[in-house]
């Protein structure tokens, strides 16, 4: 990507971002609707590569399913970038409000004992509106990481917004990340980790709807150097403006094993936590990109 057309991308999100801020909520909603039925209509490589890792998720359906999935993902994929947009926006006390996370408990609890807690999600419905939960409603601010984006000045921009929210930002790139995480974590912190998808290709082989995938290590092996705690968290769209969604108990570090061993056993236990909510709610699931190993080694042959 060159520079005019970095700036060029800067300049449209800048100017999405700014316009849908400023929508009544039912307009934000309508357009990001007929957005995302443009999308779908266009069978882009997006909708195709979300229907393709949709049939695996939902094996069972046809053609027909399939297409009806993918357009409830994009629309669903849609609505958590209208909301995301908004939320600089948004008064704080809707956060208490429009989202509801079962078993909240387990994470209030973990925070309080103060031994550090890891909260590891999948793409599902819209995790920025539940780290806003986390810092708006429950008042704890919490560190994450995100992947770098071009243009750098769109990373800038969402590190900026993510950062107004009360969230503290770190690189995905850059070995650096990972020391910030356990000190923080040593410290009693919590953590919320994007973690369904490995950016490294040094991640973990998991089973996941039958197939392998590889996710990221990082959550597992950060719960075993700082004794923090690993909770799993799935998030799905109601019939409502809501959020919902479910903290996961905890996924312990085995007794015994090889610190590889234990690894990959506590990334397999998150992957079937994601598993289950994915399945629940298929359609919330934002997967446009290749994930299972079988997809990705077919790309590179």
């Amino acid at each position: 990507m060159g520079a005019a057309q970095d700036r060029l991308v800067d300049g449209l999100y800048g100017l999405g971002w700014a316009a849908v801020k400023k929508l009544p909520e039912p307009a934000a909603v309508a357009l990001g609707h007929r957005i995302a039925d443009f999308a779908w209509r266009r069978r882009g490589k997006g909708v195709l590569r979300l229907e393709s890792n949709l049939a695996r998720v939902v094996p069972d359906a046809g053609p027909e399913r399939l297409r009806e999935l993918s357009r409830a993902g994009m629309r669903s994929y849609m609505r958590y970038w209208m909301e995301s947009f908004r939320l600089p926006t948004m008064d704080p006390a809707r956060f208490g409000t429009d989202v509801s996370l079962k078993d909240d408990h387990i994470l209030k609890e973990a925070v309080a004992s103060g031994r550090g807690v890891i909260v590891a999600l999948p793409h599902l419905a819209n995790w920025d509106l539940a780290g806003a939960w986390v810092t708006g409603h429950l008042g704890i601010p919490f560190t994450t990481v995100a992947e770098r984006l071009k243009p750098e000045s769109l990373y800038d921009r969402f590190v900026a917004y993510r950062e107004s929210l009360g969230m503290e930002v770190l690189p995905h790139s850059g070995g650096a990340a990972f020391g910030t995480l356990a000190r923080r974590l040593r410290a009693g912190g919590l953590i919320c980790l994007v973690a369904d998808r490995d950016l490294s290709a040094s991640g973990v082989e998991v089973d996941f709807f039958g197939a392998t995938a590889r996710m990221p290590a990082g959550p597992a092996l950060l719960a075993q150097q700082t004794g923090a705690a690993l909770l799993p968290a799935t998030l799905y769209y109601g019939d409502t403006p809501k959020l919902y969604g479910r903290i996961h108990p905890e996924v312990e570090v085995p007794a015994t094993g090889t610190r590889t061993e234990k690894t990959a056993a506590m990334t397999q236990a998150v992957a079937d936590a994601f598993a289950q909510g994915i399945a629940d709610h298929p359609q919330d699931w934002h997967m446009l990109q290749r994930l299972w190993l079988d997809d990705l080694e077919e790309r590179s042959a």
